[in-house]
């Protein structure tokens, strides 16, 4: 079994621990082990299906919301997978993933197209229970998961296509309540994609050495010696894209104390970010996940105000 070192973020603990092989590798390949990229993924849906004033009752949103916590737990598993088959043998050359089941050996590349065969048709069979619209975006959707594992190889911006990818949920959640795609819910793509370019970058941070060895691209390395500035440059317009999107999507002036709270959450890491200290990066990274839920909270207090306080302007 697997165990925890400094050199590797596989978290051998809790339920993974009890767990018999080979179902611990392939929990371990689903990243089980490490919920924070499914909340990444699953926070953008939550912004966009409470952003629209109109459409879907808030019964239907919180419905909603179900549905895209299971198809994000189940097409994170899946992106993994997709990302730990293209990157085995990368991975086996990097401190942080050679522990990764298809990188070390325990699992076999079979084993891992078959765990992403049962991820799929579970993923299918939640875009089913969603409206006709989300079914017409999803190949967008499937593209980016199969086409981002390539980009470190093609470009330096693999962190831009990252945030294309988790951040599809925001218009996703969107088209799932509002019934069609509009302005608000172009500018919460935008903002979505763009913050996780920042925290993307700062995770990237972490493996700056060895993808420079092996001579992996990321924005990491493109923009290390500019760090403070790149991220505040990424969290800066991740803040007006999202404040422009509440403005056009008319919620109430409720979602503004938490959008404050976020953005000095976000501010913080600019001002204390060491790109050369990995433990700090991955903090900092994790974070986002609570910076996340305070924007949730803020998208979803903003969208109930609106409709019982109609009368208070933005």
């Amino acid at each position: 079994m697997l165990q925890n070192t400094p050199h590797t973020d596989i978290q051998v603990n809790g339920f993974i621990a009890r767990l018999k092989e080979p179902w611990q590798s392939y929990a371990l390949l689903a990243r089980l082990d490490r919920p924070v990229g499914t909340w990444l993924l699953l926070l953008p849906g939550v912004f966009g299906i409470f952003l629209p004033n109109d459409g879907a009752s808030l019964k239907a949103r919180f419905f909603y919301t179900l549905l895209f916590a299971v198809g994000s737990l189940l097409m994170r598993s899946a992106g993994c997978v997709v990302n730990d088959i293209w990157d085995r043998k990368i991975d086996a050359q990097v401190s942080r993933t050679a522990g990764r089941p298809l990188a070390s050996g325990a699992l076999n590349l079979r084993q891992g197209l078959v765990l992403l065969t049962l991820l799929l048709l579970g993923g299918l069979a939640v875009l089913l229970a969603l409206p006709p619209l989300c079914w017409a975006l999803a190949p967008i959707a499937i593209i980016l998961v199969a086409f981002y594992p390539a980009a470190k190889r093609l470009t330096w911006w693999p962190q831009l296509v990252m945030g294309f990818t988790f951040g599809f949920g925001a218009p996703m959640g969107y088209a799932a309540s509002h019934g069609r795609i509009n302005l608000p819910g172009i500018l919460l793509y935008a903002g979505v994609i763009i913050w996780q370019l920042g925290f993307d970058t700062i995770y990237g941070f972490q493996d700056m050495e060895d993808d420079a060895r092996i001579g992996v691209k990321s924005t990491s390395r493109l923009m290390h010696n500019h760090a403070r500035l790149f991220i505040g440059i990424c969290y800066s317009l991740t803040l007006l894209l999202f404040a422009l999107a509440a403005i056009t999507g008319a919620l109430c002036p409720f979602f503004w104390p938490l959008f404050i709270l976020a953005s000095t959450f976000l501010m913080r890491q600019v001002i204390l970010l060491s790109p050369n200290d990995a433990p700090l990066c991955l903090v900092f990274f994790k974070q986002n996940v609570q910076i996340g839920w305070i924007l949730a909270l803020a998208f979803i207090i903003g969208h109930i105000g609106a409709q019982y306080i109609p009368h208070i302007p933005l």
